[in-house]
């Protein structure tokens, strides 16, 4: 943990008087850190070994007290530091010869959990309680997987390498838990490395060490309703109320788009008449916090009727899971061999009843209520390669 000033010779740098650069080397921890001392020697005169300036050199008196001085405030600097006992770089020891304010050498954990009491000051303000605490689950794992790999409770930051994130994916899928699926792995490194920019961009870390690191690719496969498979479920007379009710609910997902949390929320004031003098539902989408307008289709109509009353929500409050446990139940008795979910019906209003009608991608993606155009042709592009191959056929067929 020594400090070793070296100064030498930019000789590839000699200017018109045959004079060059004298530059000052500070080595510290096994880093160096190398900058110019705004002296220049002929390098004739330029003792390497005793690190002076022979006498031969005009100004020699001058630059040897100069190299002096520096020297001098450089220990100084070094040796503040140790007596403040915390870690340091040999970038801090610059900074400290500068003049400049030390920069706080973080770990891991500990930069984590301040960054995790910035982000609460903002909950119920820019984001929400559930935001937070994929932020607070993802600091867990960070904090077990350290554990695992490092045999201790946390790593200075400085010290991130870029096959952090393979091994943490890996320990994800062996040790923490082997069900994980590679898009939630996909997601916890995602929020993980939002954390490290921060870093970057706070001045802790030079660069991002995870800047070459790609996500593992995933095959998405959108699954939805076929018309017939649609047509079939809406048909079915089911004697039991508490089914009709869960398939009248799917069904108007199927012809609205909604995710679940928006279908629970609906109210009466959501629904309006639009400039078209047809009705719409407006309502804020809580996930992306954008603004779903949807008209509303006949056959979303003649359910919306059926419930709508003078209380503000328009439909009876059920759970999530028990929503998609009695779907499991319709899915069996209809006889469509499907996973019927709250999200299966916004696939099949983009899929069956939009894009397999022509709808533009664009208008498809606003009615989503996506937060971007990427997010809806990710999902949904092999849905129109698929229409596009329908109707080439048809064109063959009458050729």
């Amino acid at each position: 943990m020594k400090l070793n000033i070296l100064f030498l010779l930019y000789k590839s740098k000699i200017n018109s008087k045959g004079k060059c650069p004298i530059r000052c080397r500070i080595t510290y921890n096994k880093t160096r850190k190398e900058f110019s001392t705004g002296q220049f020697v002929n390098p004739k005169n330029w003792n390497s070994k005793q690190q002076l300036v022979k006498p031969l050199e005009p100004d020699a008196e001058f630059i040897n007290t100069q190299l002096s001085l520096i020297k001098t405030k450089i220990n100084k600097a070094f040796l503040l530091l140790q007596v403040k006992e915390e870690n340091f770089t040999v970038d801090d020891v610059y900074n400290a010869y500068k003049g400049k304010k030390a920069t706080k050498d973080y770990n891991l954990i500990q930069f984590y959990e301040n960054y995790l009491d910035t982000l609460k000051a903002l909950v119920s303000i820019d984001i929400k309680q559930v935001t937070y605490n994929k932020f607070e689950y993802i600091k867990l794992d960070i904090k077990r997987f350290v554990k695992f790999k490092f045999k201790t409770n946390d790593i200075p930051l400085k010290e991130l390498k870029s096959n952090f994130l393979t091994d943490l994916d890996y320990y994800y899928k062996t040790t923490h838990n082997p069900q994980l699926k590679q898009i939630t792995i996909n997601k916890k490194i995602q929020r993980f490395r939002k954390v490290i920019r921060v870093a970057v961009a706070e001045g802790y870390l030079i660069k991002d060490p995870f800047m070459l690191y790609k996500a593992k690719n995933i095959i998405k496969k959108v699954v939805f309703l076929t018309a017939e498979e649609l047509e079939k479920l809406e048909n079915h007379n089911f004697s039991q109320s508490r089914l009709r009710f869960v398939k009248d609910l799917f069904v108007f997902c199927c012809y609205t788009g909604l995710p679940y949390n928006e279908l629970m929320r609906l109210e009466n004031k959501h629904i309006f008449v639009g400039f078209d003098d047809n009705l719409w539902i407006k309502i804020k989408r809580e996930k992306t916090s954008r603004e779903l307008s949807v008209p509303l289709l006949s056959k979303a109509e003649t359910i919306l009727n059926i419930y709508q009353n003078e209380d503000n929500l328009v439909f009876p409050r059920i759970s999530n899971q028990r929503y998609n446990s009695y779907l499991k139940e319709i899915a069996t008795i209809v006889g469509i061999d499907k996973n019927l979910t709250t999200h299966m019906a916004r696939r099949t209003f983009a899929s069956t009843v939009l894009l397999y009608n022509n709808v533009p991608m664009e208008i498809v993606s606003e009615l989503l209520g996506h937060s971007s155009m990427k997010v809806t042709q990710e999902s949904y592009g092999k849905v129109v390669q698929k229409r596009i191959s329908l109707e080439i056929n048809k064109i063959k067929g009458g050729c």
